[in-house]
């Protein structure tokens, strides 16, 4: 069996295949664990009464899945052919081949695809406040989102920069309960509300925002040294040429036992059709995935 992906539901289909005695392999470009290993702390993961870091969770349910036997290979997948007996997937370091293939590589940051977007990432624009935030210690940034991840990103930018102003297309967020409290109370923390971002503009970096009230129409401008965008994700599916169903979203779309399309070939985690997308959600699916891909081996010698 091979996996795409080491994010929380790649390494759990990873450990429960390996466990269930087939020869696993986990494909993983950049680092295990996904999104979840660029998350400060987690602290709604069931069995850990108290916060753990996304990084050293995640490296635990890599050393899990590697006890029983999976292999992680650090490597890209640039391309597969996932119809017939043998699924071929191909990397820079050469093509593999299995009877079943488990795609879970998750999803990535949504773009604004505003003007300045492109020219200051890595310059001020950045898609990753655990990453990124320490460079912006005494400074002032700009955070774009009203979801979970907007809001816990902008409590954590708090450590490092003076002000953190939550940009919100929206007159409220969309977090949960809890985070909107924290985000209220922390005095760092500002609010601009029914706004988008038209521009990002600056020099060597960026220095400022554009922005239309989506109400009134009003143009202002917030000056800024850093702009954090957290408007969602897409699937990050790009290389797949495979005629997988997909969602209008272009998620892929699996049946209730994460089975996609094509025989053999299953679905878990933010990479496929799901109404939540949490560390929790993508270890059941990791679950439910490899044992479905079991189940069909079995009967597939």
């Amino acid at each position: 069996m091979l996996i795409i992906g080491a994010g929380p539901a790649g390494l759990t289909a990873g450990l429960y295949a390996s466990r269930a005695g087939l020869r696993t392999a986990i494909f993983e470009a950049v680092m295990p664990g996904g999104q979840a290993a660029t998350t400060e702390i987690i602290e709604n993961y069931p069995g850990f009464d108290k916060p753990i870091s996304g990084p050293e969770l995640m490296m635990r349910f890599m050393a899990q899945a590697q006890r029983f036997g999976a292999e992680l290979i650090s490597e890209q997948v640039i391309k597969t052919s996932l119809r017939g007996h043998l699924k071929r997937v191909e990397t820079p370091g050469g093509v593999r081949y299995a009877r079943s293939v488990i795609i879970a590589t998750g999803a990535q940051p949504r773009r604004l695809g505003v003007k300045g977007e492109a020219d200051f990432h890595g310059r001020g624009v950045s898609y990753c406040a655990t990453c990124d935030g320490a460079f912006f210690r005494g400074r002032k940034v700009v955070v774009v989102g009203g979801g979970n991840s907007a809001v816990e990103e902008a409590l954590f930018l708090t450590k490092f920069a003076t002000e953190v102003t939550i940009v919100h297309r929206r007159d409220q967020l969309r977090a949960t309960k809890v985070l909107q409290e924290r985000a209220f109370q922390n005095p760092k923390i500002r609010f601009v509300w029914d706004t988008v971002i038209e521009e990002i503009v600056g020099g060597a970096a960026v220095e400022k925002v554009r922005t239309r009230n989506s109400k009134t129409g009003e143009a202002g401008e917030i000056a800024c040294d850093g702009v954090f965008v957290f408007v969602g994700h897409s699937p990050a599916a790009d290389y797949l040429v495979d005629p997988l169903d997909r969602t209008e979203e272009g998620y892929i779309a699996v049946d209730a036992n994460l089975a996609a399309s094509i025989p053999g070939v299953f679905a878990c985690g933010d990479v496929r059709n799901t109404v939540l997308r949490q560390v929790a959600t993508a270890v059941g699916d990791g679950a439910v995935a490899a044992i479905s891909a079991e189940r069909y081996l079995s009967g597939h010698r």
